[in-house]
């Protein structure tokens, strides 16, 4: 099913860009004069265009600036185009990527276009350009000129595309060659291992009702938890009424999470079911390939996908490979016999043209009808809160209708209609909340049957694939934070969002005393783990930077939840279900000394306040950071959000230091209050820039591990005396 190219082309691993023409320097010198940058004293950009398009040629000028290399690995990945930067162990990414993205298609998307969309994917294209043109140091390493229709691989702001839900194990056994069995790269064999503790690709958002606020106006918390630098933040106006803040992922033209003056929105990872798999039975007859779909055979589609690599030396070849598809979807693996096709939502026009709209929305009623008008989110809910006082929880607007007889957990029969999808379900008979009586909304990427504490939806009146995340322990925290509260303050909804308790181990360290006192005293587990049973014993559950009991419990937390992962993840069965009911006295008491174990062998001593060994480093502008336990680094009190902690702080299990370094989790944090005037503070890890000589590299990250949030100069006589540089792009 694969080919390898005949000739390695010879190229340079680091590319100059494009030399531009003349007549477009003379353009982009035009549209450049229609924008102002003002930089901030927290290095953040404030970007004004005549019109929006102009705004959108500034704001990701400033994201080059700021953070070229991220840009463009984004539009590398969006693309499919990873492997001709990082080399071959990225070819199963890339045709995973391109199953769906085509360039030639895309171009002809680009070119059907709304007349308003096509300005704003050009003057995106012209920005990126532009800075290349004018900053001869910055080297791509492969997209050395940016096409408007590029814009289209990318509409979606979130961490992980739907495609990610295709596991490139099984791909590369479908598509590969006996040379592929043969090289297992490590990213192949960590994505499927349970063991690894991950952190959750996840967000929390909150938004509380002027009912239960101590001045009446409605307050959002907007926190997402993605890998850090994952976004870059700023604000963008225009002449026709574009007046944004935010964070915007690297690259793309929208701001993703943010506010306006009247409305402010939060996108959380949703467990809706957006992607399915079908079981195929395949047929070959005189060298063809057919599917049986009910009583027809129809034939298998292919298409021919070549992925460009970078070769050892520098220099680049090619892999063809013929993929294959049904009405379903492409042909992702084989599980038996059985051919297995992936299906997904793949409109990238309305999925754009959604992205964008909806930060000009004025309230909650234009929000939700542009929501209506694209439908085109797929994998996010939406907490909403606006400037008239209205509060919302949202599901994605995107839901196909299914049969529920069917458990889509699982792949499908694909030779049953019954199986197929329906047609999309609309808005109204989708999960959401306007304005509950309990005067709050939130989701921590839970089931939304609790969103609203007492003023919850009834799971029962829902098919079960709207949702499949089920419960986690962020969702009782946010209950426990939030209900009976009338006097929420910017302030205080800060302060909540830092709560330290943990419920997940406030269910786990219980059982595991229990376990300890039922021990004989003659038992050699009780003299050896008395000291770390009485650390935890009388322990509120709260991480903090001089906690020995924190300290304990996440190395106890971790060893069980490396017992349990795997036979959970065998069952299908959720892993917290697991660690509380299926693990015995002996595993925990085990999983005990295990943890303990750890701590000596790595610091002498398991008696660790947590700040000691749970610490925020950032030495240089790479985007797979390597971290070293005699640099600079401080300390973070906020713990993994696998244990309910609301402010989430995942690590790099395999740095290969002793110390623990976050990669993952609170990444940005916005209060917005909807008063008289909008006003916000806000957090980002390290800092905006990307460059390790700037001041603005790290100099947020104090506050970042404190939940000391910065004031937001979101209106003009609040960036007065705040000002570093105002200027041009090009200037």
């Amino acid at each position: 099913m694969a080919a390898f190219g005949l000739a390695a082309l010879a190229a340079l691993s680091i590319l100059a860009a494009v030399p531009a023409k003349a007549s477009d320097l003379t353009r982009w010198k035009a549209q450049a004069g229609r924008v102002t940058i003002v930089r901030d004293d927290w290095g953040i950009a404030h970007v004004h265009g005549q019109t929006d398009a102009d705004a959108v040629f500034g704001m990701i000028y400033a994201q080059a600036e700021d953070d070229f290399n991220r840009v463009e690995m984004n539009y590398l990945t969006a693309l499919g185009r990873t492997a001709e930067a990082e080399g071959e162990g990225a070819i199963w990414q890339d045709l995973r990527q391109r199953l769906y993205v085509d360039p030639e298609d895309l171009k002809a998307r680009y070119a059907a276009s709304p007349a308003w969309l096509k300005a704003l994917m050009d003057a995106w294209a012209d920005g990126l350009n532009y800075y290349l043109a004018t900053h001869p140091e910055t080297r791509p390493k492969v997209l050395t000129h940016f096409e408007p229709w590029m814009a289209l691989s990318f509409t979606e702001g979130s961490i992980g595309g739907d495609i990610e839900g295709a596991p490139l194990k099984g791909l590369k056994a479908f598509y590969g060659g006996p040379k592929d069995a043969e090289a297992e790269p490590v990213r192949l064999a960590e994505e499927d291992d349970p063991r690894i503790f991950k952190e959750p690709k996840g967000s929390n958002g909150i938004a509380i009702a002027p009912s239960n606020t101590k001045d009446g106006h409605a307050l959002l918390l907007i926190n997402p938890h993605t890998s850090f630098f994952f976004r870059s933040e700023l604000q963008m106006t225009s002449d026709e009424g574009l007046n944004v803040y935010g964070a915007a992922t690297w690259g793309q033209f929208f701001i993703y999470q943010g506010f306006n003056p009247d409305v402010g929105f939060m996108h959380t990872s949703s467990g809706v079911d957006s992607v399915d798999e079908f079981l195929e039975t395949i047929v070959r007859k005189n060298g063809q390939l057919f599917y049986r779909y009910g009583a027809e055979e129809r034939p298998v589609m292919s298409d021919e996908v070549t992925i460009a690599y970078r070769t050892a030396d520098g220099g680049r070849a090619e892999r063809r490979f013929t993929v294959f598809k049904t009405h379903h979807g492409p042909i992702i693996r084989a599980e038996g016999d059985k051919w297995v096709a992936f299906a997904m939502m793949y409109r990238p026009v309305e999925a754009l043209s959604q992205s964008f709209l909806r930060t000009k929305t004025h309230d909650l009623a234009s929000f939700i009808k542009v929501a209506e008008t694209y439908r085109a989110n797929s994998s996010n809910n939406t907490l909403l809160a606006d400037a008239k006082g209205d509060i919302a929880y949202l599901h994605p607007q995107f839901i196909p209708r299914r049969d529920d007889r069917f458990d889509y957990r699982r792949p499908v029969d694909g030779t049953d209609p019954a199986t197929d999808w329906r047609g999309d379900t609309p808005l109204g008979e989708t999960p959401h909340l306007i304005n509950p009586p309990s005067g709050f909304v939130y989701n921590t990427n839970d089931e939304p049957w609790n969103a609203a504490g007492p003023s919850s939806l009834n799971k029962a009146a829902f098919p079960k694939y709207m949702d499949q995340a089920g419960w986690n322990p962020r969702g009782p925290h946010a209950l426990r934070v939030l209900t009976g509260r009338k006097d929420f303050t910017p302030e205080s909804l800060n302060a909540a969002a830092f709560d330290p308790y943990q419920p997940g181990f406030a269910i786990l360290i219980p059982a595991l005393l229990a376990d300890y006192d039922a021990l004989a005293p003659s038992d050699p587990r009780w003299r050896a783990l008395a000291e770390p049973i009485a650390v935890l014993r009388g322990w509120d559950y709260a991480w903090g930077l001089q906690s020995v009991s924190n300290t304990v419990a996440v190395y106890y937390g971790e060893a069980l939840w490396r017992m349990a992962a795997v036979p959970a993840h065998d069952a299908r069965a959720p892993i917290y279900d697991w660690l509380r009911q299926r693990l015995t006295p002996a595993d925990r008491l085990e999983a005990l000394s295990e943890g303990v174990g750890k701590l000596t062998a790595d610091f002498g001593d398991w008696r660790r306040p947590w700040g000691e060994i749970n610490r925020f480093q950032r030495l240089n502008d790479d985007i797979h950071q390597t971290f070293h336990d005699d640099a600079p680094s401080i300390p973070v009190p906020f713990t993994s959000s696998q244990w309910g902690s609301l402010a989430a702080f995942g690590i790099d299990a395999h740095s290969g230091t002793k110390k623990r370094y976050g990669i993952t989790g609170n990444s940005f944090v916005a209060v917005v209050e909807f008063g008289p005037k909008v006003r916000a503070v806000a957090v980002t890890a390290g800092g905006e820039s990307g460059h390790s000589g700037d001041k603005h590299f790290d100099d947020e990250a104090l506050r970042y591990a404190s939940g000391k949030l910065r004031k937001v100069y979101f209106w003009p006589e609040e960036l007065e005396g705040h000002v570093e540089r105002r200027y041009a792009p090009g200037d």
